[in-house]
């Protein structure tokens, strides 16, 4: 009589593990203990409680470029920026820095902002006390009071009315130009040759 012999499965039996293995946050340091590890941005900054002071000009950035130079060993590449400075409280300017970085570009371009500031003469209800047209190379800019219409505007124009806290204005450009940075600055020269509302006696 044959023998017969059955197959064998043989199971392991692990023990729960009770140290797990640890999981890295960035830098290959360990999130767990840290205060705010495994969140998104951890305690960054803010270290002792103190509070961030607010800047004195809000800015926006209306454009960006790659620019280049060429010079015997090739070409030299570097950015240009321009943005928009205002306090939203009658001042504005518009600045534009040429850098190797984007951040040192920012910062020129908000020195030469801060420079170029003018004061816009502002009604009570901060709007403009009358309609006015300017013109700066190829771009064309009227601004007109719109009573309780709000802030009617596009491109770089709403750009440099809200930094300059401006409303109830209602603005067009009325040239073919594209160029945000020659609208900008067409609408400072527009807001520079504003009158201060006249009162009647």
């Amino acid at each position: 009589m044959a023998e017969q012999t059955a197959n064998k499965v043989t199971r392991k039996v692990f023990a729960p593990n009770n140290n797990p293995r640890p999981t890295f946050g960035r830098g290959g340091s360990t999130g767990g203990n840290r205060p705010g590890g495994n969140r998104p941005g951890g305690n960054r900054g803010n270290r002792f409680g103190a509070e961030r002071v607010k800047p004195e000009f809000d800015q926006k950035t209306i454009n960006v470029r790659r620019v280049a130079r060429v010079v015997s060993g090739g070409r030299r590449f570097s950015f240009s920026v321009a943005l928009v400075a205002g306090d939203k409280n009658g001042r504005v300017g518009v600045g534009i820095g040429k850098a190797g970085d984007t951040a040192l570009a920012v910062e020129k371009s908000l020195n030469k902002a801060k420079k170029m500031m003018i004061r816009v003469p502002m009604t009570d209800k901060k709007s403009i006390a009358h309609e006015v047209m300017a013109k700066f190379k190829s771009a064309r800019v009227v601004l007109r009071p719109a009573p309780g219409r709000g802030l009617v505007a596009g491109s770089a124009v709403r750009v440099v009315l809200s930094l300059a806290g401006l409303h109830d204005v209602n603005a067009k450009i009325v040239s073919r130009s594209k160029d945000k940075l020659n609208i900008a600055r067409a609408t400072v020269l527009a807001l520079s040759q504003l009158k201060t509302k006249i009162k009647k006696v």
